[in-house]
């Protein structure tokens, strides 16, 4: 769900000096950790290392980032926050699949990180994959999106309390997610080019979000989004 290397930082449009600098701060903090990592490995790497590596404190360091994986898994935020908007703002009538499939086909045509397609990603995995610690918080990152998602389609259906349609729902959508970027890493991982690998991931992206719209559609009410007929 989250990787290196991005297309680059979000625009600073409307943002203070303050905003502006401290984005900056935090992105070049971010890099310079992603390199030592990738150079050295994660759990060879200490956060003073990379605080002196990036030309800051250590309390610097914490002051961007809760915990040492966050400075590898920095888009854990992100991603929060683009899909739970995505299911916020949903076409009235539309289950949450729906807008998470368009959101995922418009990263990966992107070629951003959380599309899960391209070159580069391969090595950003293989760390994840040499790293208990990360592998421990990209599940509990799963974990996280699964509960943004639950309270979107909540809040945004007026599910009663208690009603497991909503946790269904996001457990879901973030299975069919996980699915298809693990399959198509899976494939970048044993050599293949993004470029010949992207058919593949768009068609599973369509026959994997197609199997889970006609299950939320079973499931109905809560489901969907507001305006169901």
């Amino acid at each position: 769900m989250d990787s290196h290397p991005a297309p680059g930082p979000a625009p600073d449009d409307g943002l203070s000096l303050r905003e502006r600098k401290k984005r900056r701060t935090r992105q070049r903090i971010s890099d310079v950790a992603t390199l030592l990592f990738a150079a050295r490995g994660f759990d060879k790497v200490t956060v003073a290392e990379v605080a002196e590596a990036a030309g800051v404190s250590t309390m610097t360091v914490f002051n961007h980032f809760a915990r040492k994986e966050d400075l590898y898994l920095d888009r854990i935020p992100e991603a929060l926050a683009l899909f739970t908007r995505a299911v916020r703002e949903r076409r009235p009538g539309e289950t949450a699949a729906a807008p998470v499939r368009r959101l995922f086909l418009e990263l990966a045509e992107a070629g951003h990180p959380l599309g899960g397609l391209g070159d580069t990603f391969p090595a950003f995995w293989r760390v994840i994959l040499d790293s208990p610690a990360l592998r421990a918080r990209v599940r509990e990152a799963v974990e996280e999106l699964e509960d943004a998602l639950a309270r979107a389609v909540a809040e945004t259906t007026g599910a009663r309390p208690g009603d497991p349609v909503p946790r269904l729902t996001a457990a879901l959508t973030v299975t069919a997610y996980r699915t298809v970027v693990a399959t198509t890493m899976a494939r970048l991982l044993a050599g293949e080019r993004a470029a010949d690998a992207a058919p593949g991931h768009r068609a599973l992206i369509g026959t994997t979000f197609d199997a889970l719209e006609a299950a939320l559609r079973a499931l109905d009410g809560p489901a969907r989004g507001p305006g169901t007929p």
